[in-house]
C-alpha cells in the first residue's frame, strides 16, 4: 500500500510492501542489547499483552517472544503482514498479526498493557492515534516508542551510502540524522506522560551483503524507486562498498527509547 505524507520525502509515495522479501532478510538488525533494554524496564515481558504498531515483518514481536509477553502485531501493508505470519509460523511462535493502520485499530477498551512502535511513529497522525492508544491501553498502560539510526556525519560507510541514496532519491528526508531523544508532540502529551527515556550509542555489525540489503530496503530506495532507477542504484552502491570497504564492518548507530504512561 502506497503511503504519502507531506512531511516525509516531500510528499513522494513509498510502499514497504514492495520490499517485504528483502525486509524480512535484511531489516532484522537490532542487536540483543536493544531488546534487553526494553525487557529490563519491565516491558514486553511475561504476563503482559502487547500491541506492536507498524510491525512490518514482525521484527520486534519475534525477537521479544522469548521474554514471554502475548503479542499482536499490526501494519498497514498486507505484504508485510503476510511475511510476518510466515516467519512467526516458521519459528513456531504464537503471534497474531493483522492488517490495519494505526489510525483505524479495531480493538476494545482496556485491551493492552503495552503498545510498542519501533521505527515507525513519525508515520502516524498523532492527533488521531493518541485517543485510540489511550482507549485500548489498560489503566497506567505504557506506550513505548523506539528508534535507531546510523550516523552519516561520524561513520564513513553511512555517509557514502547516504550520498548514493540521495543521488537517486533526492527528496528522501531520512538523511542527515544526528543523535537526539524522541520528540513527543502535544497531541500525545494530552493523553500520556513521559515517564522514562534514554538515548545511547551502539555499533551494529554487517557483512557487505547485509549492509547493501539494509540500504536496499531504505524508504528512499526499494520502497519508492522505479525498476530502472533501482537497478542503477543497486549496481553503483554495491560497487562502492566493494571498492571502498572490507567484507565485514561495524556501522555506528544510536538508539532512543521513550516510555509514556497513560494518564
Amino acid at each position: 500500500m502506497e503511503i504519502r505524507k507531506k512531511n516525509i520525502d516531500r510528499g513522494s509515495g513509498f510502499d514497504f510492501g514492495r520490499v517485504s522479501e528483502d525486509y524480512a532478510k535484511y531489516r532484522d538488525i537490532y542487536p540483543p542489547e536493544f531488546y534487553q533494554n526494553i525487557a529490563d524496564r519491565g516491558l514486553c515481558i511475561s504476563g503482559q499483552t502487547v500491541l506492536d504498531i507498524g510491525t512490518g515483518t514482525g521484527v520486534l514481536p519475534r525477537n521479544m517472544y522469548r521474554y514471554g509477553a502475548r503479542f499482536i502485531g499490526a501494519d498497514i501493508s498486507p505484504e508485510q503482514i503476510d511475511k510476518a505470519r510466515e516467519l512467526s509460523l516458521k519459528e513456531k511462535m504464537d503471534i497474531n498479526f493483522l492488517v490495519s493502520s494505526a489510525e483505524e485499530l479495531p480493538f476494545e477498551n482496556n485491551r493492552f498493557d503495552v503498545i510498542t512502535a519501533c521505527q515507525c511513529f513519525f508515520y502516524f497522525d498523532s492527533a488521531k492515534i493518541a485517543p485510540i492508544f489511550h482507549r485500548i491501553l489498560k489503566q497506567d498502560g505504557k506506550l513505548v516508542i523506539l528508534y535507531m539510526a546510523w550516523f552519516p556525519f561520524e561513520d564513513r560507510i553511512a555517509q557514502r551510502s547516504e550520498e548514493i541514496v540521495l543521488k537517486y532519491s533526492p527528496d528522501w528526508t531520512g538523511a542527515g540524522e544526528t543523535e537526539h531523544p524522541i520528540l513527543i508532540d502535544e497531541n500525545i502529551r494530552r493523553y500520556f506522560t513521559l515517564t522514562d527515556s534514554e538515548t545511547y550509542r551502539l555499533k551494529v555489525h554487517f557483512t557487505r551483503d547485509q549492509w547493501h540489503g539494509r540500504m536496499k530496503t531504505c524508504r528512499g530506495i526499494g520502497a519508492s524507486l522505479s525498476e530502472d532507477a533501482f537497478e542503477r542504484w543497486d549496481k553503483e552502491h554495491y560497487e562502492m562498498l566493494k571498492n571502498e570497504f572490507s567484507e565485514e564492518f561495524d556501522v555506528l548507530h544510536y538508539t532512543s527509547i521513550a516510555v509514556l504512561t497513560a494518564k
